[in-house]
Parts: C-alpha cells; sequence; structure tokens
C-alpha cells in the first residue's frame, strides 16, 4: 500500500462501515476502501450471483452529469457510440478516446429526457472529466461531476427481478435491457433502475443519493434472499463473459478496434474525438486483437504473465483466472491478428514454464441468464 492509499487518505463509500461490520476484507481499490469479498468467499458470492443473486456496492464508480440544448452533442463528439441514436430512459456502453485513438476509459451513457449521465470507472474519474471538459466550450452544454454524492447498488443474478420487484412498484419486467426508469425501491424514491450489470446475468443497478445507501441496502439484504458480493466476484463474473476491466484489458495503449470493441465505434455518425487515428488504423490494417484464451493445463494464467504466440513474445496476460463457474482457466491477451482466430495455439509462462493454451471465443460461459 503506497503512502497516498493508507487507510486514513482513501475514500469511503456510505456502506463501508456496514461492510466491515459483515466481516468483509476492506482494500485499497481506485482511492476507495473497497470490500474485495465477504467471509464466504469469493467462490460462494461468486456462484451466488450465477445461481441466485448478489449485491454489490459499486458506489466508487464515477458520475458525470451533462445538461443543456447541446448535450447530445457534446456527449457524442467525447464518446464513440452514437448518443443520438439513443431514446429517452435508453442507456449504451461507449468508450472515450483520445486523439491517438486510444481508449481513456469505458463507460456508461444513460439519456433521460433533460440530462445524459455518463458513468466513469472510479481509478479514471478525475482524468476523464478533465479530458472531457477540454470540449465543452464547443457546446451549449453543462458538465457537472456528481459522483462523490451518488451511491450505486448493482443487484444480479437471474433471481434479481424476482427479488427487487419486492420493494418497488415499478413494473421491472417493462424495463428492457439496457433501459432505464425512476422509481423508488424499499420507499426510497428518486431512484434511477437500470437493467444492465457487469456480470452476464440479469440484473439491475441502483443509482440515488448517498444518504439512501444504508436503508437500501439493509432492505435488499434483510431477509437472506441476497448474498453481498465484493470485487472479487465481481472480477471473476466479468472475466467468464469476456467484458473488458480497464487498467487489464483495455487501456491508454489500445484502441477499440484492437479491444474487439469496434461495435462501439459509429465512424458514420460525425466526428468525435480519435475518429480519424481509427479510421487511419482501419485502413492500415489492425495489427493485434484481444482474444480469450483457456487451458487444459491446471495452471492459474495471473495478470502480467508472458505470452508467446508462434514461439515470439506477445505481451502479457491482461486477465486471468480459474473460472468459478467451468473450473478451467480462462484469460486475455492481445496477439498478432493473424493468430487470434479460434482454436489458435499460444503459450503462457507460468514459473519459468511456458504451458499451451488455446484462442477460444467469448462468453468463455455461455449459460448467462442476459445472454
Amino acid at each position: 500500500m503506497s503512502q497516498d492509499e493508507s487507510p486514513e487518505t482513501l475514500k469511503r463509500t456510505p456502506l463501508t462501515d456496514t461492510h466491515a461490520a459483515l466481516g468483509a476484507k476492506l482494500v485499497p481499490f481506485a482511492g476507495y476502501l473497497m470490500p474485495v469479498q465477504y467471509p464466504s468467499g469469493i467462490t460462494a458470492e461468486h456462484k451466488a450471483v450465477r445461481q441466485n443473486a448478489g449485491l454489490f456496492d459499486v458506489s466508487h464508480m464515477g458520475e458525470f452529469i451533462v445538461t443543456g440544448p447541446g448535450m447530445v452533442d457534446f456527449v457524442n463528439y467525447v464518446t464513440t457510440n452514437d448518443v443520438a441514436a439513443l431514446a429517452v430512459g435508453q442507456a449504451h456502453y461507449s468508450t472515450i478516446l483520445n486523439d491517438r485513438g486510444t481508449i481513456e476509459d469505458d463507460c456508461l451513457v444513460y439519456r433521460s429526457e433533460d440530462r445524459i449521465m455518463m458513468v466513469v470507472n472510479a481509478s479514471n474519474a478525475a482524468k476523464d472529466f478533465a479530458h472531457i471538459s477540454k470540449f465543452l466550450d464547443r457546446f451549449d452544454a453543462k458538465l457537472e461531476d456528481v459522483s462523490d454524492a451518488t451511491a450505486l447498488l448493482a443487484l444480479q443474478g437471474p433471481n434479481a427481478a424476482k427479488i427487487l420487484q419486492k420493494y418497488t412498484t415499478t413494473d421491472l419486467s417493462a424495463i428492457k435491457y439496457y433501459h432505464f426508469e425512476y422509481g423508488a425501491v424499499a420507499g426510497f424514491g428518486g431512484i434511477l433502475i437500470s437493467r444492465t450489470g457487469y456480470t452476464g446475468e440479469d440484473g439491475f443497478e441502483l443509482y440515488f443519493p448517498n444518504e439512501d445507501a444504508l436503508g437500501v441496502w439493509e432492505a435488499l439484504t434483510e431477509s437472506g434472499e441476497v448474498t453481498p458480493a465484493g470485487l472479487g466476484a465481481r472480477d471473476t463474473l466479468r472475466l467468464e463473459m469476456g467484458m473488458a476491466l480497464y487498467g487489464n484489458d483495455i487501456d491508454d495503449t489500445t484502441t477499440p478496434l484492437e479491444a474487439n470493441l469496434q461495435w462501439l465505434v459509429k465512424l458514420k455518425k460525425g466526428d468525435f474525438v480519435g475518429r480519424d487515428a481509427l479510421v487511419k488504423q482501419k485502413e492500415e490494417g489492425v495489427k493485434r486483437k484481444l482474444v480469450g484464451f483457456t487451458s487444459t493445463e491446471r495452471a492459474f494464467p495471473r495478470h502480467g504473465y508472458p505470452v508467446f504466440v508462434n514461439g515470439e513474445p506477445s505481451g502479457e496476460v491482461r486477465s486471468g483466472t480459474m473460472s468459478p463457474t467451468l473450473n478451467i482457466p480462462i484469460g486475455t491477451a492481445y496477439v498478432p491478428t493473424a493468430f487470434s482466430a479460434p482454436g489458435s495455439a499460444l503459450e503462457i509462462e507460468i514459473r519459468g514454464k511456458r504451458i499451451p493454451a488455446t484462442v477460444e471465443k467469448t462468453p468463455f460461459y455461455k449459460e448467462a441468464s442476459h445472454l
């Protein structure tokens, strides 16, 4: 732990004391003190989400509110997906690029009648705000960082809707995937109820003021139907789905075209930050691709382990774990495009020994409730 990550200097979510009381292991993460796991352990939490429902405190995430007549044009310019194509009450996944076409962050964009909310990674929030603010003067729009006032809980799992419906009069069956409504949960009003998540399972992300966090958390967990889940399970769940993690699978050295996120890039929508660089890369050909891999060896492919393709170094493992659901090693790495097809061979160096691995199409887990 670095000096600036001492417990005294770390930010806390409105539920940090609650996690401590539940016996969670609290660790520094993105400037916050966050629960990585509870006493039941990562595997139990992971399986609870796959089989029933888990509840994550992800209040560390960053939220920006954009308002004004030019809000759509502004967010369209600083992100790659087409915000103008969003209906009111709809959200999408997107990326924020720099002029080099590499990824400053990935984000969610929520379009309401009078505002757009951008949700960014906690570790990048200050950087992202400064980056996109540079372009504000071109648009009739205002940008506000409401991260420190906003709590975010993610209820995820095949039974999430059935459980959450007990606490809200909002008809959850009417909220489609990547859509949202405002409603009350457990008597707390003004909550943005979004059918989104980072696990592959059905589920909801709830955005609301910090002061309501304890009440909402206690209401959702009091019956014992829902398992509190930490960052450890969040990571294994998203990796089984092949979902990118900023700082591992994507960063400011990678482009969306390399990271298999080309579906987030709408070149036809008009100009946006990084567009010219992506057009050039597309014309010249993408030299490397992010791929998923598995191995028949009982080995744990950790982040940072060297990767070899055709005997030559090919960077390192970007994300890796032993899949709790599939009970096999899974991971991601960048490989030359010529070797990126499923079935292609590569090697992972683990403790000085090269282990054979095979490129596999993601998601690794193909039975999730929101596929």
